[in-house]
C-alpha cells in the first residue's frame, strides 16, 4: 500500500495509537512465524510474561502487570493460557500464604532456555536489522512517549493549555 492510500499514514499523529497497534500486530504476526517453527503452541504475545518469570523468579500478578506496564485483566488471561500450556503453575507463597505467585514448571524453564538460545536471539537479530540507523533513537521516542503520557494523560492534553 502505497502513502496516499493509507489512511493512517495520511492522518499523521492523529492515529499515532493505530499506527502502533497495527505495527505491533504485525511485528507480533512476524514473530510468531519464527517462533511456529520451534513450539507453534507459545503465542508471541506471552512471551514477556515468560521472560519476567525466568527473570525475576515467581510473581504475583500484580506485579507482573506492573513490571510489563499491562492491565491485570490481560496479564491474568496470559498466566492462564502459560498454565494451560504446562509452562507457568499457580502456587501458594511460602512467605504469605494469602498471595498467589505464578512461576515457571520445569516445562516451562525448558522452554524458555530453547527461547534464551535459539529464538529470542533471532528475533532480536531481525528486529535490530529492521531498525538499523535508527534503533537507540526509536527506543528513546517511545519511552518520551511513555514518560510524557505518565506526565499528562491525553486527555488533559486535548483540553489545551489552563487559563
Amino acid at each position: 500500500m502505497n502513502e496516499s492510500d493509507d489512511m493512517l499514514r495520511a492522518t499523521g499523529l492523529l492515529t499515532l495509537g493505530s499506527r502502533f497497534r497495527r505495527l505491533g500486530e504485525r511485528l507480533q504476526g512476524e514473530t510468531q512465524e519464527i517462533l511456529s517453527q520451534y513450539d507453534p503452541q507459545v503465542p508471541s504475545a506471552l512471551h514477556p510474561v515468560l521472560n519476567m518469570l525466568i527473570q525475576r523468579g515467581p510473581q504475583t500478578i500484580g506485579q507482573i502487570s506492573a513490571g510489563l506496564g499491562l492491565a491485570q485483566p490481560g496479564v491474568t488471561r496470559s498466566v492462564s493460557a502459560l498454565v494451560r500450556l504446562g509452562l507457568v503453575a499457580v502456587v501458594t507463597s511460602p512467605n504469605d500464604g494469602r498471595l498467589r505467585l505464578a512461576e515457571l514448571t520445569p516445562e516451562g524453564r525448558d522452554f524458555v532456555a530453547l527461547a534464551q538460545a535459539e529464538i529470542w536471539p533471532r528475533v532480536e537479530r531481525a528486529v535490530t536489522d529492521l531498525c538499523a540507523g535508527f534503533g537507540p533513537e526509536l527506543l528513546q521516542s517511545l519511552q518520551d512517549i511513555e514518560d510524557g503520557l505518565d506526565l499528562l494523560s491525553l486527555i488533559d492534553r486535548s483540553e489545551g493549555p489552563k487559563a
